[in-house]
């Protein structure tokens, strides 16, 4: 069937998005690798009974980052050198700070290991940095459409060469945006046997795109200059629980980056049914839309019944 074109080829787009791919998947990994080397120094904090992340927002902020380094590298615990190394609005709970500290123990063999962890970070963190200045590089021929995705409610630049990297420029190798949400696997199951309906899970595609839509749907509902996507999570998310309803507003928004890759409008405020929805269903909402529409003319006095009669 392959040889007879009977079998449609996998997407892969061309070789700049190819390469673009490979540097934001490696980032991605980078930046889970930097979770994880944080919460190990956490660990071993904890093991050493500090409680510092009970008085601090932050522990790798530079009060903290601070604190743990002289722990670290001295044999020889002075409290007042520890208040001295507060700043900002943490010097008011100076005494919070050295109580959390008060009575803890690192072993030389675990110093040895946080030292090694923390250089590991900033090296992961360096590598970050180092990424990011390359993919302003990559990017630039793709300046007009980073442009257009961050006009949509959370999404940011970084989010926006991503969702490039992983789809590309050209909608026309999709067909159609439903096409493309099961592709990135944000389509639900239809798995029926006669009446009974059994799952309706997502698939396990989009391993990188998806994540990203999903932190980009966390980010839009929780914006209150841009509500739209607020309202229809709270919608929702009433209905069909808290994770089906941030999988409907990344589909969302993924729909909305097919068409404004097609037509090249910025985003704007558009009902789904707008743009995704068949032609047949479309005209019924429409003259849905245009009964309420009429109904309300009509409750307020502003359009006489009989009016209506005579146009029919």
């Amino acid at each position: 069937m392959f040889w007879l074109g009977l079998v449609r080829s996998s997407f892969i787009p061309e070789q700049p998005i190819c390469i673009l791919r490979e540097y934001t998947r490696y980032r991605s990994k980078l930046v889970s690798c930097k979770s994880s080397e944080k919460n190990r120094f956490q660990n071993r904090l904890t093991v050493c009974n500090i409680a510092l992340d009970s008085v601090v927002s932050y522990m790798f902020g530079v009060s903290a980052s601070a604190i743990t380094d002289y722990l670290i590298n001295t044999d020889q615990y002075d409290p007042e050198h520890v208040k001295s190394l507060l700043k900002g609005r943490l010097k008011s709970k100076s005494d919070a700070v050295v109580e959390s500290i008060d009575g803890y123990d690192i072993h030389p063999a675990q110093k040895l290991r946080m030292t090694m962890v923390r250089e590991h970070l900033e090296y992961v963190e360096n590598s970050i940095n180092k990424l990011d200045s390359i993919f302003d590089e990559l990017a630039k021929p793709y300046e007009a459409f980073i442009s257009l995705l961050c006009s949509i409610p959370g999404v940011e630049r970084h989010s926006a060469i991503t969702i490039i990297s992983e789809i590309g420029v050209d909608m026309d190798q999709f067909g159609n945006s439903k096409r493309l949400c099961a592709w990135a696997g944000l389509a639900p199951g239809n798995n029926k046997s006669a009446v009974k309906k059994k799952s309706v899970r997502i698939s396990r595609a989009g391993v990188y795109l998806k994540p990203a839509l999903v932190q980009v749907a966390h980010v839009a509902v929780k914006s209150n200059k841009f509500s739209y996507y607020k309202n229809k999570y709270e919608c929702i998310y009433k209905r069909r629980g808290k994770k089906r309803a941030i999988i409907a507003i990344a589909r969302m928004i993924l729909t909305a980056v097919f068409n404004m890759f097609k037509s090249g409008e910025l985003w704007n405020l558009v009902d789904l049914f707008n743009v995704d929805m068949p032609f047949g269903l479309k005209e019924k909402q429409k003259q849905k839309a245009i009964k309420n529409a009429v109904k309300l003319l009509v409750s307020q006095g502003l359009l006489n019944p009989s009016d209506l009669v005579k146009a029919v």
